[in-house]
């Protein structure tokens, strides 16, 4: 199942994936101070992924888990992103990132260490 995330809910997602479990009060006060967020936006954007299944929320103090960890979320959009862009070539991604510089010498080794521990 793929998961695509608006930026509102990544936003979400993403204090979960660093902090842990919060309250929704908790979160809404982050997202305040973070992103100028009121109560009400965070507290739909959190009722939006619940209905989703990207978190659960429970009693006491509405505690918001979440159910997606960040990888698959990484894996999903990243295999949307070979899709939509590169033709569904991998090799064009990396030739792409590559090719603008955006991979100094160091990642280079980095990559070729998982190709290799892949294969």
């Amino acid at each position: 199942m793929e998961h695509k995330l608006f930026d509102s809910e990544r936003r979400v997602m993403e204090l979960l994936w660093q902090h842990g479990d919060l309250t929704a009060k908790e979160l809404s006060q982050r997202l305040a101070e973070t992103a100028g967020w009121n109560k009400n936006t965070t507290y739909t954007v959190v009722k939006k992924c619940v209905e989703k299944g990207y978190i659960h929320r429970q009693e006491p103090g509405f505690l918001c888990h979440a159910l997606l960890t960040q990888s698959q979320v990484q894996q999903d959009e990243a295999g949307e992103l070979v899709d939509k862009v590169f033709s569904g070539s991998p090799s064009q991604l990396f030739a792409s990132l590559l090719g603008g510089g955006r991979i100094d010498k160091d990642e280079i080794d980095k990559l070729r260490r998982m190709i290799d521990e892949y294969q």
